[in-house]
């Protein structure tokens, strides 16, 4: 049984009992009865609204599905693209590295690793002891030119 259903049954039964609405107790029923079918009529407007707000949020709810569902789908092509560029960057990042050398150090005997830019400059400090390694690269421009004669 709804409430506006119970509201009416509750006017049914005031009428029936032929209250005195002129009397302090009639006119306190009667006016609670009243508030009761107001708030009856009240509910039911809610309830109509809450319904459409049902209805519009599962319009949302739907259209966010595929938003999502395009949206991951969309993440998944280009997370299978990166895959491939990340297998093609670390092919080239292996092509692109820089040679690393190493000698050990004439004052702690500890082994020293440096770049072709170290080797440029013709020094490096040991990171070990401090010391300082230079490198005579005459030697090697020579035999540079050397090969490319023969």
């Amino acid at each position: 049984m709804e409430i506006s259903e119970k509201v009416a049954y509750l006017k049914g039964l005031a009428e029936g009992l032929n209250l005195d609405t002129e009397s302090k107790e009639g006119k306190l029923i009667a006016a609670i009865i009243d508030v009761l079918d107001d708030m009856a009529e009240k509910f039911a407007e809610i309830d109509d609204e809450l319904c459409d707000v049902e209805d519009g949020l599962d319009a949302v709810s739907d259209d966010l599905s595929d938003v999502e569902e395009t949206l991951y789908f969309a993440l998944d092509d280009d997370d299978e693209d990166e895959d491939e560029d990340d297998d093609d960057e670390d092919e080239d990042e292996d092509d692109e590295e820089e040679e690393c050398f190493m000698t050990n150090c004439p004052e702690c005997e500890e082994e020293v690793y440096f770049d072709e830019s170290v080797l440029e400059d013709g020094e490096v400090i040991c990171p070990n002891c401090g010391a300082k390694l230079e490198f005579d690269l005459s030697d090697l421009v020579n035999d540079d030119e050397n090969e490319d004669e023969e």
